[in-house]
C-alpha cells in the first residue's frame, strides 16, 4: 500500500472554513528509521507524538461545517509539519523530557527526506485546498494538561492567534459567555511562530484564520470529540456571519 502523508476529506463541501489538524496521528512513515523511532507505546500515545483527540474533532466539525478538512498522517516527531523549515524544533531529539532515539544523530540529509516524504506533500496539499475563493482556516490542536515540571493548566480551551484576530478575539467573546468554561487568551501558549502552518496559508495570504487548543483529556474519546464539535460548530458559524468576513 503506497503511504500518504495526509488525509482529505469533503473536498467538495461548499463551506468556507478549511479545517486543518496539523498533529493528527502519531504514525510513523515506513521510510523513516523502519517505522519506529524507538520509544515505547505508551510514549508513542502521549502528547509528544500526536495532538490527542485533535483528528476525531476536526473530522467532527468538518463535517459540521460542511467544509473540507485536512489531517496529517505522520507524527510530530518524524517531522513537524507546524513549525517552518528553518525552525529548529523541526525535528525533535528531546521533548518533554523523553529523548528520541531515531531524531538523536538526524543530519541535514535526513531531515531533508523527512520534510520530501511527510512535510512539504502535506503543506502541498494545504495550500491546494486554502487556494478556493473565500477561504477561512481554522486549525484544531491539543494540549496536554500537565507537561513535566510545570504547573496544571487551567485551561478547558484555548483560541490563538498572531496579528490577525478578526476570527479569534469574536470567538474568544464568545467562548467566555460560556459559564463553564475557562478560555485561554493566547494561552496555553502564543499563536504564531513565523512559518508555522497558520503564518504560512492564512497570515501570508490575508485569509482569516484561528487555532482552537482544546485540553486533550476533554477530548480522549470519540463521544467527547463529537460532543465538542457539536458545542464549537455553531459559535464559528455565528462568528463568521457577525464578522462579515
Amino acid at each position: 500500500m503506497t503511504y500518504l502523508p495526509y488525509h482529505i476529506e469533503g473536498a467538495d463541501r461548499s463551506g468556507r472554513w478549511l479545517v486543518t489538524c496539523d498533529h493528527a496521528t502519531n504514525t510513523v512513515p515506513p521510510d523513516i528509521a523502519g517505522g519506529d523511532l524507538g520509544l515505547s507505546a505508551a510514549d508513542m500515545a502521549r502528547h509528544i507524538a500526536y495532538d490527542v483527540g485533535a483528528a476525531g474533532v476536526a473530522r467532527a466539525l468538518a463535517t459540521l461545517l460542511d467544509s473540507p478538512a485536512i489531517l496529517s498522517n505522520f507524527s510530530r516527531l518524524a517531522i513537524d509539519p507546524n513549525r517552518g523549515e528553518d525552525d529548529p524544533t523541526l525535528l525533535m531529539r528531546l521533548y518533554d523530557g523523553t529523548i528520541v532515539p531515531a531524531n538523536r544523530h538526524a543530519d541535514a540529509a535526513e531531515i531533508e527526506h523527512r520534510l520530501n516524504l511527510c512535510y512539504r506533500p502535506y503543506h502541498d496539499a494545504l495550500a491546494k485546498l486554502a487556494a478556493r475563493p473565500a477561504t477561512v482556516i481554522l486549525s484544531i490542536h491539543s494540549f496536554t494538561p500537565k507537561l513535566q515540571g510545570k504547573y496544571i493548566r487551567p485551561w478547558e480551551i484555548g483560541v490563538l492567534y498572531a496579528h490577525d484576530a478578526r476570527i479569534a478575539r469574536p470567538l474568544i467573546d464568545h467562548l467566555h459567555a460560556e459559564a463553564d468554561l475557562t478560555v485561554g487568551d493566547n494561552e496555553p501558549y502564543s499563536g504564531h511562530l513565523p512559518g508555522d502552518a497558520v503564518d504560512r496559508h492564512a497570515l501570508q495570504h490575508g485569509r482569516p484564520n484561528a487555532l482552537i487548543e482544546l485540553r486533550n483529556d476533554l477530548i480522549a474519546d470519540e463521544p467527547s470529540q463529537q460532543a465538542w464539535a457539536a458545542r464549537l460548530a455553531p459559535i464559528l458559524e455565528t462568528v463568521l456571519a457577525q464578522t462579515q468576513l
